[in-house]
């Protein structure tokens, strides 16, 4: 699959892409079950989809779309006042593209409309730069999960950012919204 070209670019050459995040629908899951086989070792099946999918008031799951092109996708599951990251995957093709961005932060904001009062979720110790992408969202490492990743004999780093209900983390949001290039529009196809 081809790289669709930017939409537009600054005087520096640095590329815009225009996103639109919808909620994820079953008509979406051929393609997030192909990022999904090239981005994890053990790839979740369309049955564990299709269940995460059914579970509308315990779960929320959104894709990023270029165009017509689904280019990355997330979800939430929610316990109490927790909402936590289910997963996260974004086509290899459009890495460093702030997509991971604008899904964490539709993420962040549905968890505050529903009231949540604190995110979590687990990653690879080994996988640094999603590390540093959870840390702008204000996540702190809270512990380990020994052989999480069993497929890989890798660890989990969980991560947790707490107070998302304040005006503060509003603020944490706004300016990393406000940094993005180009721009996140919602729909709902």
């Amino acid at each position: 699959m081809a790289t669709r070209a930017p939409d537009r670019a600054d005087e520096s050459g640095a590329e815009y892409f225009d996103i639109e995040v919808s909620p994820m629908r079953r008509r979406h899951l051929r393609t997030v079950l192909r990022i999904e086989g090239e981005v994890y070792a053990r790839p979740w099946s369309f049955a564990l989809f299709l269940s995460e999918l059914a579970q509308r008031s315990a779960r929320a799951y959104v894709i990023a779309r270029s165009g017509d092109e689904i280019v990355g996708y997330a979800g939430l599951m929610f316990a109490l006042e927790d909402a936590h990251v289910t997963t996260i995957a974004v086509d290899p093709e459009w890495h460093r593209r702030q997509v991971g961005t604008r899904l964490l932060l539709h993420l962040a904001e549905i968890a505050r409309q529903r009231q949540s009062r604190n995110l979590t979720l687990e990653v690879r110790v080994g996988n640094t730069a999603a590390q540093h992408l959870y840390r702008r969202f204000g996540f702190r490492p809270a512990g380990i999960r020994k052989n999480y990743y069993s497929e890989t004999n890798e660890d989990a780093l969980v991560m947790w950012a707490n107070d998302i209900d304040t005006d503060d983390y509003a603020d944490r949001l706004a300016g990393i919204a406000a940094g993005i290039r180009g721009t996140t529009s919602e729909t709902d196809r």
